[in-house]
């Protein structure tokens, strides 16, 4: 059976649990090592999402259907 995908919010949630078993301190050096590990691949995972989120925000489709980079005017 293949392994469902996380979402994002998932994600957090789990790294959120892992860091207050981390913080704790009732794991042993073995588990602990673990966790971080777990807890490594979870923020590069997230990261990486982020990203890939971040580069479809900034683009737009315009008029005439190609994509344009979006950019915010800002106010000084």
């Amino acid at each position: 059976m293949a392994e469902k995908k996380q979402k994002f919010e998932e994600k957090i949630t789990e790294l959120e649990n892992i860091i207050n078993e981390l913080e704790n301190g009732n794991t042993s050096l073995e588990e602990s090592i673990e966790k971080y590990t777990k807890a490594m691949k979870l923020v590069k995972d997230c990261d990486e999402q982020l990203k890939k989120v971040e580069e479809q925000v900034t683009k737009i489709v315009s008029e005439n259907g190609t994509l344009e980079e979006f950019k915010l005017e800002e106010n000084n």
